[in-house]
């Protein structure tokens, strides 16, 4: 198994696709179990469906520690507020219509487009400016 993913390193577009179908899933099936349990609960079983996952990478295929303290340190902090984001998105699934409440979180982007554009520098083209105003366009009337 190491070697299978390690074929498709370069292969970042299909990964990208891989993500679109899973975090997809992830969104209906947070919906399904907000029906039957607590915001709470499903962050909990989540987070060891999540360590599941963490094992597997661990043991099958190859994953390595890599203990440096400012890596630690934001991947904490990124761990937070994934977490912290999760357990509102659970909130906002168990009142509202998941097709809504997906379409909405989904411009999170946005917030890391905005904040690597302030504080890394990274330059935005004018045909991603485009798409992200397509892009809030397209939530506001998904969410009519």
């Amino acid at each position: 198994m190491k070697g299978f993913f390690m074929a498709f390193k370069s292969d970042w577009l299909i990964f990208s696709f891989i993500v679109i179908i899973l975090w997809g899933m992830w969104g209906f099936f947070s919906k399904i179990a907000s029906n039957y349990t607590a915001s709470s609960n499903i962050y909990l079983f989540g987070t060891i469906g999540a360590l599941l996952v963490w094992l597997f990478a661990i043991f099958f295929l190859g994953f390595k520690f890599e203990i440096k303290p400012i890596g630690v340190l934001f991947s904490i902090l990124a761990g937070a507020l994934g977490g912290s984001g999760i357990i509102f998105f659970y909130y906002a699934m168990k009142g509202g219509k998941a097709s809504v409440v997906v379409a909405i979180t989904a411009l999170y982007p946005l917030v890391t487009l905005l904040l690597s554009y302030l504080i890394l520098r990274e330059q935005l083209t004018l045909k991603q400016i485009i798409g992200i105003f397509l892009a809030i366009i397209a939530v506001i009337l998904m969410s009519l």
